[in-house]
């Protein structure tokens, strides 16, 4: 096991029961005053979990415990839910600005495009002149890896147009990232200092 900090998936699920049964009846004032919140919190690995948690992702021990898996009633709330705050959100910010027309739906090529940009940007493009590009090789490297992954796991089940630009944006991006490394070696990267040696 890696002493790598690791992310715990908070169920909201439970949270959301919580506050309803406040609303119903008071609860007593908790104890633990550092209780988490919603959203990710960082897991620090201190002693061995206990053998009632909850089940670990099996295969893979870089994901933290995870909660069950939404009922299918939950998931058609939570998406009611969610598409009536976005429709608020939308007609508020037309509000705001009456020439701004509805927002077409997200699909497929959003996704593609969203990982193609945050790898481009991970590799210095889009650095305004005169300025440094800040570059993230790492950070590139994994989110075209994430390209990879979308490719491998939707294989078959993509339209042509679908599949040509998921095809297209991987080649784009591992040739950018093949020249990026190339500039990088040519550089030299020197190894730092070992102590005690001067």
């Amino acid at each position: 096991m890696s002493d790598t900090p690791k992310f715990e998936v908070i169920d909201r699920r439970k949270m959301k029961a919580e506050e309803e049964k406040e609303h119903v009846q008071p609860a007593a004032p908790k104890a633990e005053p550092d209780e988490p919140h919603g959203g990710p919190q960082l897991v620090v690995p201190e002693a061995k979990a206990a053998p009632e948690a909850a089940e670990t992702v099996t295969g893979n021990e870089e994901f933290a415990e995870l909660p069950p898996a939404p009922t299918a009633e939950e998931s058609k709330q939570q998406k009611t839910a969610y598409d009536a705050s976005a429709q608020r959100l939308e007609d508020l910010v037309r509000a705001q600005n009456p020439g701004v027309g509805a927002q077409p739906p997200v699909g497929f090529e959003h996704l593609v495009q969203q990982l193609y940009l945050s790898a481009m940007i991970q590799m210095g493009a889009g650095t305004q002149e005169g300025q440094r590009p800040r570059v993230d090789v790492m950070g590139a490297r994994q989110t075209i890896d994430l390209l990879g992954v979308l490719a491998e796991k939707t294989k078959g089940n993509l339209t042509e147009l679908e599949d040509r630009t998921l095809q297209t944006v991987l080649f784009e991006v591992r040739m950018a990232f093949l020249e990026l490394t190339s500039m990088i070696s040519l550089q030299g990267v020197q190894a730092p200092p070992q102590p005690g040696k001067h």
